[in-house]
C-alpha cells in the first residue's frame, strides 16, 4: 500500500468510526471509488486499533470509575451509577458478541456490495432521523435499564449490515428509549470499547494463518492517523450533539445512498 492510500483509508475510518454514518460502509467503497486494491484484514485490524485507543484515552476517567465501582459490585459492593453502567455495558456486548460470531459471514460477507450499503445507509439514517425527531430526548445516561440495553443491545447487531453504522444504530435506540443526543452518544461510544476489542481480536485470529510478510509501516501509519482523527471526532461529537440536531447526518446518509443506488444499479 502506498503511504497516500494508507492515509486516506485511515482518515476514513477515524471519521466514520464514531460519526453515525457507517465505518464499514465507507471503508467497503473505498477499492469501488478509487479503485484501490482491498486494504487487507491487517490493515482493517490496524486502524481499528486505532480508534480504538481514541476512545479508550478520551473515556479513560470513566472507563476508571466503571471497573472500579463493577469489580466492587461483585464482592458485594453497594451498586453505584457506575457499576450498573459496567453491568449493562457487558450486557450489551455479550448479545453483540454472539451474533456476530453466529451471524459474521452471514449477514456481512454476503451484504458487503454497494447497492446492500447504499439501502443499509439511506434506510437506517431514515430511522436516525425518526429517531431523533420524536425521541423525548428527557433521559441521561444514569437512568439506563436493563429493557434499555436489550433494546440497545439488540439493536448493535444490525450493525453487522455493512452501511448500518454500529454508533448510528446505537444511538438510534438511544433516543428511541428517550435519551438525550449526549447521553445516547456517551453510552455508543463507551459501549465501542469492548465491541472494537472484542471485534479486533476476532478478525485477528485470521491473521496467523495468513501468508506473507504485514508492511508495518503502513499499519502503524494507519493506527496513528486513526486514533488522532477518531479522538478529534469523538470530542466535537459529544459537543455538537449537546447543541444541535442530527439531521445534517440523515441528510449525508440519505444523499449518500441515493448516489451510490444512482451508479451502481
Amino acid at each position: 500500500m502506498e503511504l497516500l492510500q494508507v492515509f486516506w483509508l485511515a482518515l476514513v475510518q477515524g471519521i466514520t468510526e464514531f460519526l453515525p454514518i457507517s465505518s464499514s460502509g465507507h471503508l467497503a467503497l473505498m477499492p469501488w471509488i478509487t479503485g484501490w486494491q482491498d486494504q487487507g484484514l491487517a490493515f482493517d485490524v490496524a486502524v481499528h486499533v486505532g480508534t480504538l485507543l481514541a476512545v479508550v484515552l478520551y473515556f479513560r476517567r470513566d472507563i476508571k470509575l466503571i471497573l472500579r465501582d463493577w469489580l466492587r459490585s461483585i464482592i458485594g459492593g453497594a451498586p453505584t451509577v457506575y457499576s450498573k453502567l459496567g453491568w449493562s455495558l457487558g450486557f450489551a456486548t455479550v448479545l453483540v458478541g454472539l451474533a456476530g460470531i453466529t451471524l459474521e459471514f452471514v449477514i456481512s460477507d454476503a451484504l458487503r456490495n454497494p447497492i446492500s450499503i447504499a439501502v443499509a445507509t439511506a434506510g437506517f439514517g431514515v430511522l436516525l432521523g425518526l429517531a431523533d425527531r420524536f425521541g423525548k430526548r428527557q433521559r441521561q445516561i444514569e437512568s439506563i435499564g436493563w429493557r434499555d440495553v436489550l433494546l440497545i443491545g439488540a439493536a448493535q447487531v444490525l450493525a453487522l449490515i455493512p452501511g448500518t453504522s454500529r454508533s448510528g444504530i446505537t444511538i438510534t435506540a438511544g433516543l428511541a428509549a428517550g435519551l438525550t443526543r449526549e447521553a445516547a452518544a456517551r453510552f455508543s461510544f463507551l459501549l465501542a470499547i469492548p465491541v472494537i476489542a472484542l471485534a479486533g481480536m476476532w478478525q485477528s485470529r485470521r491473521l496467523f494463518n495468513a501468508e506473507g510478510d504485514n508492511d508495518w509501516l503502513a499499519l502503524g501509519v494507519g493506527a496513528l492517523v486513526s486514533a488522532l482523527v477518531a479522538w478529534f471526532c469523538i470530542h466535537y461529537f459529544l459537543r455538537y450533539v449537546a447543541k444541535f440536531s442530527l439531521l445534517p447526518f440523515v441528510i449525508y446518509r440519505i444523499f449518500l445512498g441515493v448516489i451510490l443506488l444512482a451508479v451502481f444499479m
